[in-house]
């Protein structure tokens, strides 16, 4: 059964501000489908979201990357709303992020807070410098002008949910998401939102360093994969340099005396130079397969097309039954 959209609410303890939220979605959104998925709360999570309305699930994997995976294979609908269930975005917002992909086809629409009211509503100096370290590194190595990389408010198409391999398990899902959609050529739209701070009581699961850590990695990680020419040859660029200097006072000595007193320097700048031939070359190679890879999800994203299409086609026969009956 396809919804037309539906509201994705991940929740680790969230018994402070779970029912608040999804009763604002269920104000601004009446004809959607209030999902909460529950990882394992201990504070009755689960309980108080069935009782304000919503449709409950659990996953018992621990991390937001893990409950995005379960979410994304379970639901299909004509457009995906991701917030956080901690209340720090406004669901007023959410008929603009679904207009956008509804009406405007975008694949992802992202809750841009640092261009509102983020870095004055929130009281954690290091979320605020990190944020803007991860916005400014991925904008310049993927070519990209995402306002907002590590936003929970997003809205996504059936393409881009059913075409996304979800392999982060914890916080840094957003940023993997982001660069997902940059490399895959998938049209993302800005959309501001307004932001507030965790209301008293409410605790941030996110841990500065520790998470911070993971997206930096992730960063790496994803540069390597989707750029591979441009990370080895960069690598391969700082050997061969490092390798021509130390070699050169070698050769000048050579040429001016005919003789090699430092042989270990000589081997060892050979052996970088070498070094450096072989990661440039794997850069190549890496980089025709990704070139492949491009081309297969296409493909890929051409089937899953013809997918949404055969469920847009058994929901309208489902309706036309269904007023057929009610009418008889």
């Amino acid at each position: 059964m396809k919804d037309h959209i539906a509201v994705l609410i991940p929740c680790y303890n969230e018994s402070k501000t779970v029912e608040k939220v999804v009763r604002d979605f269920r104000r601004v959104l009446p004809d959607a489908t209030i999902y909460v998925y529950d990882n394992n709360s201990t504070d009755g999570t689960g309980e108080i979201a069935e009782r304000a309305g919503a449709v409950v699930r659990r996953e018992h994997m621990q991390g937001k990357g893990n409950v995005i995976r379960r979410m994304f294979r379970e639901i299909d609908a004509d457009c995906y709303i991701m917030a956080d269930g901690d209340d720090t975005y406004p669901a007023e917002d959410a008929p603009e992020l679904a207009r956008m992909v509804l009406e405007e086809q975008a694949d992802m629409v992202v809750g841009d807070r640092l261009s509102s009211t983020y870095f004055s509503e929130n009281k954690r100096p290091f979320h605020n410098l990190g944020n803007g370290l991860v916005r400014g590194s991925i904008n310049r190595l993927f070519g990209s002008d995402i306002k907002d990389i590590m936003t929970g408010y997003r809205a996504f198409s059936y393409a881009f949910v059913k075409t996304y391999p979800v392999l982060s398990k914890g916080f840094e899902i957003e940023t993997d998401m982001t660069i997902h959609a940059i490399n895959r050529n998938m049209q993302v739209a800005n959309v501001v939102v307004d932001y507030r701070d965790r209301p008293d009581g409410s605790v941030s699961k996110l841990n500065t360093y520790s998470d911070g850590a993971k997206v930096l990695m992730t960063i790496a990680r994803l540069y390597k994969n989707y750029k591979p020419f441009a990370f080895f040859g960069l690598i391969s660029l700082l050997l061969c340099v490092l390798s021509v200097a130390f070699m050169v006072p070698v050769l000048l000595e050579f040429f001016a005396t005919g003789l090699v007193p430092r042989f270990p320097t000589l081997i060892a700048c050979c052996v970088t130079l070498l070094a450096a031939l072989l990661l440039f070359i794997a850069g190549l190679i890496l980089s025709t397969l990704q070139e492949k890879d491009k081309r297969d999800f296409e493909f890929q994203l051409q089937q899953v097309s013809d997918q949404y299409r055969r469920l847009c086609r058994e929901g309208s026969n489902r309706t036309e039954k269904e007023r057929l009956s009610s009418a008889s």
